[in-house]
């Protein structure tokens, strides 16, 4: 996946005609308070920020479990709130459902604290409703749901009754993914209102880089968790108290972890914002949105052993190796 979104700092002021602040949300972490809430408790609630998380695999491309583990704890060390399993980022249609289920079951053991939903899409109905039962039944928080993605165009009665046969077998909360770059169908705001009388549609996840179609999201949809999947809307989904699923979560967990804590403390986003914006810079050049360089540079960053993608993602070259190493060693001179 080849992504562009890294000018954010850039688009701050354009986000700041975002005018309308959600009300309620539908509480999705366990535990959590139910019924009316104090605005406190909406952000504590709903602010929240998931690592979009890798999946590791051994060099014979089987999925390391025991990194896995370790990764969860990594990231709830590092200010994490939560993760997403299988993803765009976490490589969901390299994997059977067989292994999606370990993967998933693997999440749960060893969730540390960490707020975890699941991406159960397919392009088919009978597999992703089983896929979101199984995380259903052992413990996610949530689930991720991509829309049917091989078919291009679906009409918007098509895609609101695959979404409907999902909400009517699968109980927790459900946010439907929006990336059209990759997935090639769109969750257009005619789809959301389709399915709104759900009780537990609890958002999106916004992973397209525009600007203004995030502002209608948040607009059209303030008592839902429209969670941007880019650090390009980063500040404006935090000025409306809406949460973030980010895959720069991998490499710079600290970074976002701070800009979180810095919302909540109620201070100004902008230098935590700014130290984001410069570690991401340094690591790009080096190959961080590649999907075996990121891998190579979580390894480098937690102590562990090397993972790798699976085909068509290739693996870290050594140039790549190197150059990532020196970036690493910038970004820990940042502070």
């Amino acid at each position: 996946m080849q992504t562009t979104r890294r000018t954010f700092l850039g688009s701050v002021g354009a986000t700041a005609a975002l005018g309308i602040v959600g009300a309620g949300t539908m509480v999705e972490a366990r535990g959590g308070t139910s019924g009316a809430m104090q605005a406190s408790s909406t952000v504590k609630n709903k602010c929240l920020f998931w690592v979009a998380a890798l999946t590791p695999c051994d060099k014979n491309l089987k999925f390391d479990e025991s990194i896995y583990a370790e990764m969860m704890a990594y990231f709830k060390t590092a200010g994490a709130d939560g993760v997403v399993v299988l993803g765009t980022t976490g490589e969901y249609p390299s994997f059977s459902v067989a292994e999606r289920k370990q993967v998933a079951e693997t999440a749960f053991k060893h969730r540390n604290g960490l707020n975890i939903i699941v991406s159960p899409g397919t392009s088919n109905v009978p597999e992703t409703i089983e896929l979101s039962r199984h995380a259903a039944e052992n413990g996610a928080d949530g689930l991720l749901i991509i829309p049917p993605f091989y078919y291009k165009n679906p009409p918007l009665e098509g895609l609101t009754e695959y979404f409907s046969l999902i909400f009517e077998q699968v109980k927790i909360p459900i946010n439907l993914y929006h990336i059209p770059d990759t997935s090639g169908v769109p969750i257009s705001i005619e789809l959301l209102r389709s399915v709104k009388k759900y009780p537990n549609l609890a958002g999106i996840k916004d992973s397209d880089d525009s600007v203004p179609d995030y502002q209608l999201f948040v607009n059209e949809f303030p008592s839902l968790n429209m969670r941007t999947g880019t650090v390009t809307n980063l500040k404006a989904a935090l000025d409306h108290d809406m949460g973030a699923i980010l895959m720069e979560g991998n490499l710079f967990t600290r970074q976002i972890a701070a800009v979180f804590a810095a919302k909540r403390a109620g201070k100004s986003l902008d230098e935590p914002l700014a130290k984001l914006d410069a570690a991401i810079k340094l690591l790009e050049p080096a190959g961080g949105y590649h999907f075996g360089t990121m891998k190579y540079a979580l390894s480098l960053q937690m102590g562990s052993r090397q993972t790798y993608p699976r085909p068509p993602h290739t693996h870290a070259s050594d140039e790549q190796k190197g150059k990532m190493q020196a970036a690493l060693q910038q970004m820990k001179q940042l502070g």
